[in-house]
């Protein structure tokens, strides 16, 4: 099951993923960024905003990280 995992991330001075901790505590260093999206929704019910980001580790995994921008909590998925 490809379900979101919290991760903490590392930021750079303009908000971009330098860093992903998962659960399990080890750290990977972002080597690139794909794609940049938003999301907002819901405004009228639940509010959803997210900045998603997809991008490559150092080693070559792939992960969708996404923050989300009322809770200001980040999480991970495979894409």
């Amino acid at each position: 099951m490809n379900r979101l995992r919290i991760a903490e991330v590392e930021v750079d001075a303009n908000g971009m993923p330098l860093i992903v901790k998962r659960e399990s505590g080890n750290g990977k260093r972002v080597e690139a960024v794909g794609e940049m999206w938003r999301i907002d929704d819901e405004w009228w019910r639940d509010p959803i905003a997210r900045r998603c980001y997809e991008v490559v580790l150092d080693g070559g995994g792939r992960v969708v990280l996404y923050e989300d921008l009322i809770s200001g909590e980040w999480f991970v998925q495979k894409p």
